[in-house]
């Protein structure tokens, strides 16, 4: 007896420890930790007393004051872009109706091959229409829907537009790359052209009036076959299109084997 009593003495503190640790650890196993957030909370709750009530307003002051200045700059932002598309529309032949519309949705995995404009039929936009932005060609409407239409980027791999080097005349087709480049493959084996030189849609083409600018020959491969071929930058902010133009297909269309699938 006296032999059990100094055992528990001695490992009597240690054995309610382990006992109180394994309960924990069951009771913090049962509850996914519902214990130990209410006992930081039980712990923490007295203390908030003594926060400043001033400095909590000021905190909601200050964020409310970030909230309104990121408001100003979107707001300036967007006056910015009008003022700049009001611009070009201004620079529109007066004869064809010009449709300003706004970029509301592109998809992450067709980033570069489709965009969705906030117009449709019911202001006029009908498949087949051409979409410029400041700098050039965007595209063209193959979707309408009353309210909105969606635009084959001519980024997408499966456009194909007919065009022309503006300095020399030398003519051939543009493919999308999926990116903010372009492929242009000419007609003729050596073709009078260097790098810098301005691409833009040919006047024999069937989907897209002449002369629109797309982009500037970046760099040249005159030794591909069965054709040379130039790596197109283009001009159009295809990466962050905001607000577009939009307008008739040319009433009388040449053959040309551009094509938008």
């Amino acid at each position: 007896m006296f032999t059990a009593r100094r055992w528990w003495e001695r490992l009597g503190l240690q054995f309610g420890l382990l006992a109180l640790v394994v309960g924990g650890a069951l009771a913090i196993r049962q509850t996914h930790g519902e214990v130990l957030v209410e006992f930081y909370d039980g712990i923490a709750r007295p203390f908030e007393v003594f926060q400043s009530q001033p400095d909590r307003e000021q905190y909601l002051k200050d964020a409310k004051v970030q909230e309104l200045q990121a408001r100003i700059v979107e707001l300036e932002n967007q006056n910015k872009n009008i003022k700049a598309l009001l611009k070009y529309v201004e620079k529109e032949p007066k004869d064809a109706p010009t449709i300003p519309a706004r970029v509301v949705a592109r998809s992450a995995d067709n980033w570069w091959q489709q965009v969705t404009l906030n117009r449709g039929s019911l202001v006029g936009i009908e498949k087949g229409y051409i979409v410029k932005a400041e700098g050039g060609l965007v595209g063209l409407i193959d979707r309408v829907t009353p309210n909105t239409s969606r635009v084959l980027l001519i980024s997408d791999m499966n456009s194909q537009v007919g065009v022309n080097i503006s300095r020399t005349g030398a003519k051939g087709i543009l493919r999308g790359d999926g990116s903010s480049e372009a492929v242009l493959e000419f007609y003729e084996k050596v073709p009078n052209v260097k790098p810098g030189d301005v691409v833009s849609t040919s006047t024999y083409s069937s989907k897209f009036p002449s002369g629109v600018p797309i982009g500037k020959i970046k760099s040249l491969d005159l030794k591909r076959l069965p054709a040379s071929v130039a790596t197109i930058e283009l001009f159009p902010p295809i990466r962050s299109l905001d607000w577009v133009t939009v307008n008739p297909k040319p009433a009388n269309p040449a053959p040309e084997k551009d094509t938008q699938k």
